[in-house]
């Protein structure tokens, strides 16, 4: 009998896109001449004034908003949960991993949310992923904004639902969405940030909450950056609008503003307990460590009883460094506006470079001359809208920021192609 057996060609091997892939040729580049933004070495506690890499540098790349990773009430609150608890309680919030902590955690959050409940994750990335992939699914229909952060999308896309962007802050555009989603049938939900993690802008959230009860779908808003910045009671950008009432599922992380490493849910009671029984990231994700979590609900107490004039001194120093900014004539992100007109000042402060390598270059410049920023490229932000991304701290001086703005007077008179005003 003849042999039928047949030469098979071999599978495309999986691992060859970590070898060509189409950036592959700018990070080899950027490693050899040490222009690699991303990944460096932070050696001392985060503050306004950084060990980075062998010298003193002035932070403004973190998010340590309220600056409480260094309060003394905060640290001790780790070392108790640490002693009491231990470094980890080896399991699932579903099955061993729920402590006293999240208890107390997620009743303060709902209190301070003014929402019936909330739910505690062991990270931000995780609270977007569960709370949006256990609310649709498949049939469903989910609307973001172009500029919404990757958590999010990355949650519309494990839920099954049909997804349909729209440009950045375009209310025009989200309402030709709403109309389409109608006709999609099924559920549909909308999920913007509140304040957006690049472009430090914050969305229009009163044309968004009119649109969404014009067209009865619910609502969700991202407060990572908001919380424990913005409103009176530092609730986020629902607060500072005036909109919490108008919004059905709010998100928080703890690692910005509250401290830690962690995120929460909150909104109706009905909802989050579903979430307690349907996340997946909730579910099959070990709970956070104690230390974590105690370092959080430390935090959030501080910032229920202190919060207004951390608030004032953090939106404080991002005008102040946005001014400086301006006179130096560079380009910068505008936060928007509030419904009398007043600038929405946000911690977020990005110059705008435009070109990736411009960008790359201008940030280990200044990295070179003391002062550590973030650097936004594409994917992160559209092709040619390269940002150097600054943040601020409530625990920023006057005298860090001025320090910051003569360093980056000097370097960008290397610059003269950068876009100015």
């Amino acid at each position: 009998m003849a042999n039928t057996t047949q030469t098979q060609t071999p599978p495309v091997d999986v691992f060859e896109k970590v070898r060509g892939h189409e950036r592959a040729e700018q990070l080899e580049a950027a490693k050899q001449h040490d222009l690699l933004p991303y990944f460096r070495l932070l050696e001392s506690e985060a503050g306004p004034v950084v060990e980075m890499e062998g010298r003193e540098t002035i932070m403004l790349g973190s998010n340590n908003y309220l600056g409480l990773t260094a309060d003394s009430r905060v640290k001790q609150a780790a070392r108790d949960a640490l002693e009491q608890y231990g470094t980890g309680v080896t399991g699932s919030r579903l099955l061993n991993g729920t402590t006293p902590q999240h208890l107390d955690l997620e009743r303060e959050l709902a209190e301070w949310m003014q929402t019936e409940d909330a739910i505690v994750f062991s990270t931000g990335y995780q609270s977007n992923l569960g709370a949006i992939s256990a609310i649709l699914e498949p049939g469903d229909t989910v609307i973001c904004d172009s500029a919404n952060h990757a958590s999010i999308l990355d949650g519309c896309k494990l839920s099954g639902a049909k997804l349909r962007p729209f440009r950045h802050n375009r209310m025009d555009k989200l309402e030709r969405m709403l109309e389409r989603a109608v006709e999609d049938g099924g559920g549909v939900l909308v999920v913007v940030d509140g304040v957006f993690s690049m472009e430090g802008d914050v969305c229009d959230l009163p044309g968004i909450v009119d649109l969404c009860s014009r067209f009865g779908v619910r609502l969700m808003v991202d407060e990572a950056h908001g919380v424990g910045v913005l409103g009176a009671r530092g609730a986020g950008a629902c607060e500072m609008f005036g909109m919490e009432d108008s919004v059905d599922l709010r998100m928080g992380t703890f690692s910005k503003s509250l401290a830690s490493c962690g995120g929460f849910i909150a909104g109706s009671a009905e909802v989050i307990e579903y979430m307690r029984i349907s996340s997946r990231s909730f579910i099959f994700s070990a709970s956070a460590v104690p230390a974590a979590t105690g370092a959080a609900l430390a935090a959030l107490r501080i910032i229920r009883d202190e919060g207004p004039a951390l608030f004032e001194k953090l939106l404080s120093n991002a005008s102040y460094l946005r001014s400086g900014f301006r006179n130096l004539g560079l380009q910068v992100v505008e936060p928007g506006t509030l419904p009398d007109g007043s600038e929405a000042t946000t911690p977020v402060v990005p110059v705008v470079v435009g070109e990736d390598w411009q960008a790359v270059l201008l940030w280990k410049a200044l990295f070179d001359a003391g002062v550590y920023t973030n650097v936004a490229i594409h994917p992160a932000v559209p092709p040619g809208g390269a940002l150097l991304r600054t943040s601020l701290m409530a625990t920023h001086e006057t005298e860090h920021l001025d320090r910051a703005l003569e360093t980056v007077e000097r370097v960008i008179a290397d610059f003269p192609d950068l876009p100015r005003v």
